[in-house]
């Protein structure tokens, strides 16, 4: 009983106070067929040594991105992050602040957050950027409630190219709001009218570029035709880098511009941490979730940071809180400050360009294979093969042969009818020997 220390009659008691029968009824809101049957199967106690060489044997069994050829995307990408990024990282003062409760006292980790702010801000072409949010997907939830809010309608349209684990995303936190959600489907080629799904009653338009399958998108029209409806333009991005090179949102006439970050200065990481970014124009701002720290001077006179506004139901009132963000993804917007300003302006262009002459270089291989049809007109570092066989089996044989060779659509959109496409990225992690063992595995299973 030493970590069960609640006896039958303690339960039952607490079951009583709450007003249910059983602990089952604490988890009638979750659907019985997500709820698991029975306990895990787990060994019930093993020793140190034992635990480490189980784990050992279980960790052997994956391939690491850098000890393959790996072209995989679609919203996380391999990128190289310098060795001082971890090595500052981890130094106490910042590893152990993870967040500012008491904010004015952590004034290191506030310069940072202002920086990293300023840094998010001019990469996105908006006004003001919050000190971030926990991905890119609930970024973008977040940025659809905030339009609710701004516009005081309540339909949101989703493109066909935004990323259906963002549109999903969106479309849980509407579906707690009561919200509708109009997602149009999915767009291969980028040639929906998202125009003409704009109505008086939309709220905004939610569209990615690059979007999901690699397109780059010129948001003018759509953001031109949006404030004429009374709408706002949410743009979102999932490869980072790409604003490096490509024309950024705010540019376009984007009123709320969110993304994933993680390319910049975070790894893989099996799936995350990763940092959500968000920015916006300055008139929305007190809309905007989460934390927003501000430059001041105090009583001598010396420059100062502040945590100017955070509106989230921890610190106002429930009513007026525009999120329950409870904190922001602080080590990896650390992270993410640390290796943008290694870069500066001028490194960041040159990496997004390398970024794409490596994609250019694959797209030009690709092309002379009768298997495979290069779906893009444009793109930055990603884009879309369509193969003779679907994507999935595909990727499966060359995984057996060490090559990553990138995401089978259907498994970012299973039922579509898709089953022939695969995504593929090029970092600058990609060598010309990369390259050719993609080209001769497809060659050979496409």
């Amino acid at each position: 009983m030493r970590y069960l220390p609640l006896s039958n009659i303690e339960r039952a008691d607490m079951l009583a106070r709450i007003g249910v029968a059983s602990i089952d009824d604490l988890f009638a809101d979750i659907p019985a067929d997500k709820r698991r049957a029975g306990l895990a199967d787990l060994p019930t106690r093993k020793t140190e040594m034992e635990v480490e060489r189980l784990l050992g044997r279980m960790a052997a069994r994956n391939t690491a991105a850098s000890a393959a050829p790996f072209f995989v995307g679609a919203g996380a990408y391999k990128h190289h992050v310098p060795a001082t990024v971890d090595h500052l990282i981890q130094r106490s003062e910042f590893l152990t602040s993870y967040t500012p409760y008491q904010p004015e006292i952590a004034q290191g980790t506030l310069q940072y957050l202002f920086e990293f702010q300023t840094q998010v801000a001019a990469l996105t072409g908006m006004e003001v950027a919050n000190a971030s949010m926990y991905d890119g997907s609930t970024a973008c939830g977040e940025a659809v409630l905030m339009a609710h809010r701004v516009t005081r309608r309540r339909k949101a349209v989703l493109s066909g190219g935004l990323h259906p684990h963002y549109a999903e995303v969106v479309r849980t936190l509407s579906r707690m709001a009561e919200d509708e959600v109009v997602t149009l489907a999915p767009d291969v080629s980028a040639t929906e009218d998202l125009l003409a799904a704009v109505d008086r009653e939309t709220s905004c338009v939610v569209v990615q570029t690059p979007d999901v399958f690699g397109n780059l998108r010129d948001l003018s029209a759509l953001a031109e035709k949006c404030h004429a409806e009374g709408a706002l333009l949410v743009a979102v991005f999932t490869e980072a880098l790409s604003l490096g090179l490509v024309t950024p949102p705010g540019h376009m006439g984007a009123d709320i511009v969110v993304g994933e970050g993680q390319s910049i200065g975070n790894g893989l990481n099996f799936g995350g941490p990763y940092v959500g970014l968000f920015a916006t124009r300055q008139k929305y701002v007190r809309q905007m979730p989460g934390r927003l720290c501000g430059q001041t001077v105090d009583a001598d006179g010396n420059r100062g940071f502040v945590l100017t506004l955070s509106t989230r139901e921890q610190h106002i009132r429930r009513d007026k809180a525009t999120s329950n963000i409870c904190t922001n993804s602080g080590l990896c917007s650390l992270a993410w400050t640390i290796h943008m300003s290694l870069l500066g302006s001028a490194g960041l262009s040159r990496l997004a360009r390398l970024n794409h002459v490596n994609a250019v270089k694959l797209h030009e291989a690709l092309e002379s294979l009768p298997e495979v049809e290069v779906l893009n007109a444009s793109y930055f570092n990603e884009f879309t093969l369509r193969l003779k066989t679907p994507a999935a089996a595909v990727v499966e044989a060359l995984a057996a042969r060490g090559i990553m060779a990138g995401v089978p659509v259907s498994r970012l959109l299973p039922g579509a009818g898709l089953d022939d496409l695969l995504l593929v990225a090029s970092t600058e992690i990609n060598t010309d020997e990369d390259r050719a063992a993609l080209v001769a595995g497809l060659k050979e299973h496409a």
